[in-house]
């Protein structure tokens, strides 16, 4: 999934990017309200982590501007600020959540991973085609019942084939929903990374590649 963290205190951003990115996620981060603004009109994302008091444009009106998007992204809102009232006013001005800080990790990506699936076609708690099952909560892959030694990234790109139940992705969208926007567009990284986790999974081959259009479990 595609998650865009909006935090002005750097370290904190950095902190939360990192964290995320152990789980698989592509994220990419602003610091500012113009920036989140400019940046969410540019990546389709599926959640948007956004703190409330930013430089520039408030978090509530970057908030407000978000939600007048038709496919909107869900939004989960951060503040210092926890109070119930606090709490009732992120909801009512459109944010799908609300966690005040200081949080916990674990509870963080719990929070984003929940408002992702609402972004997406309804998906069982766990993927599985033939003898290969992922467990996205878990960040976890067996094939044949043994586990997989899969790094974050190739776990990811498992993860989004699964879900497309049998589609044609193709390179560019596996570059776009898996890798960040610093991703170089003509890097041999979706093709290097496939191939590594099509050897992972072992013969038979799992992975199929479609000529000229992409990959297809």
């Amino acid at each position: 999934m595609r998650i865009l963290v909006v935090e002005d205190h750097a370290r904190l951003a950095a902190s939360v990017a990192r964290v995320l990115r152990r789980e698989g996620m592509a994220v990419d981060v602003t610091h500012d309200g113009p920036a989140a603004l400019e940046r969410a009109a540019e990546g389709d994302y599926d959640v948007v982590v956004l703190d409330r008091d930013l430089p520039g444009v408030h978090g509530d009106q970057v908030c407000h501007e978000l939600m007048r998007e038709p496919a909107r992204t869900r939004v989960l809102m951060l503040t210092a600020a926890g109070t119930l009232a606090d709490r009732v006013h992120g909801l009512t001005i459109g944010a799908d959540d609300y966690l005040a800080k200081p949080f916990a990790y674990p509870e963080l990506v719990a929070r984003i991973r929940a408002l992702a699936r609402r972004t997406q076609n309804a998906l069982p708690p766990t993927l599985t085609s033939g003898d290969v099952t992922l467990d996205p909560a878990r960040r976890s892959a067996t094939r044949s019942g043994a586990r997989l030694a899969l790094n974050p990234k190739e776990l990811a790109v498992l993860e989004y084939l699964l879900s497309a139940r049998g589609r044609v992705v193709s390179a560019e969208e596996l570059l776009d929903r898996v890798w960040d926007s610093a991703a170089d567009p003509f890097t041999t990284t979706v093709k290097a990374t496939v191939n590594r986790l099509r050897a992972k999974l072992g013969e038979p081959s799992v992975i199929e590649t479609v000529p000229r259009c992409g990959y297809r479990i």
